[in-house]
């Protein structure tokens, strides 16, 4: 018996079925296997159609059936069985049957093939994963680990020994956490000791990889599950050990009792969608470690902001993060105590700074200050909160008036140099620094104003005399 659930991946004119029917017509068996089986059963929307498939065929035959029939044939992972292609605009990955392992210190997979559906199946990361799904010429699911069991109760278990899953691939420890935080599974007791007694073999796994799971990771529904996973089984010390180390005392305004609570939390609350703004959240406080202090107050962490953004970009650069993204979570790491520097309300001059300051990150960086506040007093929460609105309606008003998203003096270098007559150089840099500190102290200014301004710079500096 089919679950109806299915019946949209079984379709006569859908990409699974036309697939299943090529390769069928060559004498091959090939099978729907991983997220889309796996997703259609729980009734879960993923935003994306992508199908992954296994089968019977050599990695020469899926490429020699695919050419000229699918578009954009990608040979990229063929070595390891999978040939990737676009049917209709659907994307589809084809693998051989297989089983793999690792070398004991490789970065990469040796992989052998299989000639049956079971041991392809059994080599699999997860029970959930390793349900398989033929579709013609007649519809049949084989389920030889319990998937469906796994899958109505809630519980992540490999296939085969936890310690063989792993050993194949270690990555799956960090999927398995992706996994909590996706779906909101839990670990079966054993695949979890195991994750924790095997956490160092993650080292030998490509930075790259890692951060494509932590990225799928750090965007899931119950983060906070998925996130104290990696550091209560000690995954986390191996590939971003900020993040375990940042169990300290917490300051007194947090209802947690150590900085690693506080930012759980804090991404927690950030949007979802937002992948920027959730690896933002957990980096902007870890800084603090280094820069806890104990005084006559109690700990405090002076400019924990500053050396945060430092070790942003050191982790992650480390691992292989591209560079735009690097710049932008460590700017709003750098950015985050900003508002909080303005206690005494928010002047034009204050605004337009913040506003110049965070550029394209502005609503981003407004977003992550409202998600950092988790204090335990509900008066003091209410204040930070109205302290943002009112930095937020302020930003709104000086855009009412004048143009703040862009701020530039009214004249440009050439300008500069005509006027004073001097050539390029470090001096039209210095022209144009003082034109637009004017510029965000003072407000728009005209041509007149700047030519003023630059007359009276050029005297004191004796430019021109």
């Amino acid at each position: 018996m089919i679950p109806s659930r299915l019946e949209p991946l079984l379709r006569a004119d859908g990409v699974p079925v036309r697939v299943a029917e090529r390769f069928r017509g060559a004498g091959h068996d090939l099978f729907l296997v991983g997220g889309s089986v796996r997703d259609a059963l729980l009734d879960r929307a993923t935003g994306t159609e992508e199908y992954d498939f296994t089968t019977s065929a050599s990695p020469d035959e899926i490429h020699d059936l695919l050419t000229g029939w699918a578009k954009a044939v990608v040979t990229i992972g063929k070595e390891f069985g999978t040939v990737g292609a676009t049917v209709d605009g659907i994307s589809v990955e084809i693998t051989t049957f297989r089983s793999e392992v690792y070398r004991e210190e490789s970065r990469k997979p040796v992989v052998s093939f299989s000639d049956d559906l079971a041991t392809d199946l059994s080599r699999r990361d997860f029970t959930i994963n390793a349900i398989a799904l033929r579709l013609v010429p007649e519809p049949e699911m084989i389920d030889p680990h319990d998937g469906l069991v796994d899958l109505g109760s809630g519980v992540l278990r490999t296939p085969l020994d936890p310690h063989v899953s792993f050993g194949d691939d270690p990555l799956r420890m960090l999927r398995l956490f992706r996994f909590v935080s996706t779906l909101g599974f839990a670990p079966e007791e054993g695949t979890l000791a195991a994750t924790a007694s095997m956490a160092g073999r993650l080292e030998i796994v490509s930075a790259e990889r890692i951060r494509d799971e932590f990225d799928r990771l750090i965007t899931g529904h119950d983060v906070e599950a998925g996130l104290w996973g990696i550091v209560e089984s000690g995954l986390a010390d191996h590939f971003i050990p900020e993040l375990p180390a940042l169990a300290v005392e917490q300051d007194p305004f947090h209802q947690h009792k150590d900085v690693l609570a506080h930012t759980i939390a804090v991404v927690a609350k950030c949007p979802r969608e937002d992948r920027i703004v959730r690896l933002a959240a957990l980096f902007h406080d870890v800084g603090k470690p280094e820069t806890r202090d104990f005084g006559q107050g109690g700990v405090s962490f002076h400019h924990h902001e500053v050396v945060g953004a430092r070790m942003t970009r050191a982790r992650m650069r480390a691992l292989r993060y591209p560079k735009d993204d690097v710049e932008a979570v460590a700017r709003l790491v750098y950015l985050h105590m900003r508002p909080h520097t303005f206690k005494l309300g928010w002047t034009d001059r204050a605004v337009r700074r913040y506003v110049r300051d965070a550029g394209p990150l502005l609503d981003q960086l407004n977003t992550l200050v409202r998600c950092d506040v988790t204090t335990r007093n509900e008066k003091l929460e209410r204040q930070i909160q109205r302290a943002i609105g009112e930095l937020e309606d302020r930003i709104a008003e000086l855009r009412s008036r004048e143009e703040i998203d862009r701020i530039r003096p009214p004249i440009d270098g050439n300008r500069v140099m005509e006027h004073l007559g001097i050539g390029p150089g470090p001096l039209v840099g210095e022209a144009m620094d003082l034109l637009l500190e004017h510029r965000l102290d003072e407000g728009p200014y005209d041509e007149a104003e700047a030519l003023r301004l630059l007359d009276q710079w050029a005297q004191e500096r004796g430019i021109g005399s």
